[in-house]
């Protein structure tokens, strides 16, 4: 540890097989039992710890700089972070950015998130990589006493990420309409003034800059809890479906979304799916979906469109993929990554029925993939005309 040998570490990481890490805790204290993963973006913290898809799951991240931009509320993906916690190599040094008005450690304690530093974060991750996502328990007590004993009893006592319906927990519990376009300088986000189409989005953990970059193209945007069915879908009389992000297993949540799903394909209307929206509507066409080792996370995946074999930088957030081999005649595979050769996008032939693995509003490339929406928006302008 930086701070020297002899302080005593105040946070725990303990993985199910046994390992213990100690560091330095930070944020809120306690202790929380979740999946574990890595992320290897360089910017965009704040916007990971409150994406909705990371519900169930604690971040390691492997650049070591975080926390040195702080916070502000203007990142935020949703109203509160919804990653388990979050394990770093350095502690979160004081803010250096003109946006923030917030340090990440207090706003960490504020919003009830457990924080871990001075961990060596290339041995978590490659043993992250070698053995797959590991269950774990994070604790912090100040007081630096832990019961190791319980914390891996508590990590082996995770049930995982197989089998659960974390959509329903994080999922909007009304619906609402959403106007708010893309960030700009020099004004910030402005509303839409002017809709040309209106869209009904199907929030199964929505991130906002999504519901954003719906505005930007001209959409007014009817968000849906992830419970809609294809009823309360059609009765909006959208131009398109929009199917959101989130978290937990694709097949548990298509119990009830994949009925919906079918519903409005019948009705012929341009579909758009991102991320588990992209898995539900694979599900609702015959495909399946499998668990990957340790996912997709970060936000330098090349992902070439197989049509134009254009590659694009895209960000990536997913533990479960589409698998391609299961895909029915006339659904074709749009995009692929080039890191593993996994699904990262399908679209039906002949239809404006799409939907993409990556995430394509969190500007990685900046924007290599938000041609995504103006394909819906166009597809929806086709209908109409």
């Amino acid at each position: 540890m930086p701070h020297g040998a002899s302080e005593k570490p105040t946070a725990c990481l303990a993985l199910a097989d046994g390992t213990l890490f100690y560091g330095r805790g930070f944020g809120a204290t306690g202790q929380t039992v979740a999946e574990l993963c890595f992320n290897t973006a360089m910017t965009g913290y704040q916007e990971i710890m409150t994406d909705p898809s990371y519900a169930g799951q604690i971040v390691t991240f492997t650049f070591p700089h975080i926390g040195n931009v702080g916070v502000t509320p203007e990142d935020d993906e949703t109203g509160d972070p919804v990653s388990a916690g979050m394990v770093v190599k350095w502690d979160p040094t004081e803010p250096s950015n003109w946006r923030a008005t917030e340090n990440l450690t207090a706003w960490l304690g504020k919003k009830g998130r457990i924080g871990i530093g001075g961990i060596d974060t290339r041995r978590l991750t490659r043993a992250i990589r070698q053995q797959g996502s590991p269950h774990v328990a994070l604790a912090h007590s100040p007081d630096g006493n832990f019961d190791v004993e319980a914390l891996v009893a508590a990590a082996r006592g995770f049930k995982g990420l197989v089998g659960l319906d974390l959509a329903k927990d994080v999922t909007c519990a009304q619906s609402y309409v959403w106007n708010e376009k893309r960030w700009a300088w020099p004004d910030g986000h402005q509303p839409l003034e002017n809709p040309v189409h209106k869209v009904v989005a199907v929030d199964y953990g929505a991130k906002r800059n999504i519901l954003r970059c719906l505005a930007s193209v001209g959409c007014e945007v009817i968000v849906l809890p992830a419970s809609a069915t294809a009823e309360e879908v059609l009765a909006h009389n959208p131009d398109g479906v929009f199917l959101s992000n989130g978290p937990g297993d694709p097949a548990a949540t298509g119990e009830y979304a994949v009925p919906m799903i079918q519903g409005v394909l019948e009705a012929d209307l341009p579909v758009f799916g991102i991320c588990l929206g992209h898995q539900m509507l694979a599900l609702a066409l015959g495909a399946k979906t499998v668990k990957m080792n340790h996912g997709h996370h970060g936000a330098n995946h090349p992902v070439k469109e197989t049509k134009t074999g254009k590659v694009e930088i895209t960000s990536m957030n997913h533990g479960f993929t589409v698998d391609s081999q299961t895909l029915p005649a006339g659904v074709v595979e749009s995009h692929i990554s080039l890191f593993d050769g996994s699904n990262c996008g399908i679209e039906v032939e002949g239809k404006p029925i799409f939907s993409v693995q990556h995430h394509p509003e969190a500007s990685p490339g900046p924007q290599d993939s938000f041609y995504l929406f103006e394909r819906f928006a166009d597809a929806m302008a086709a209908r109409k005309a």
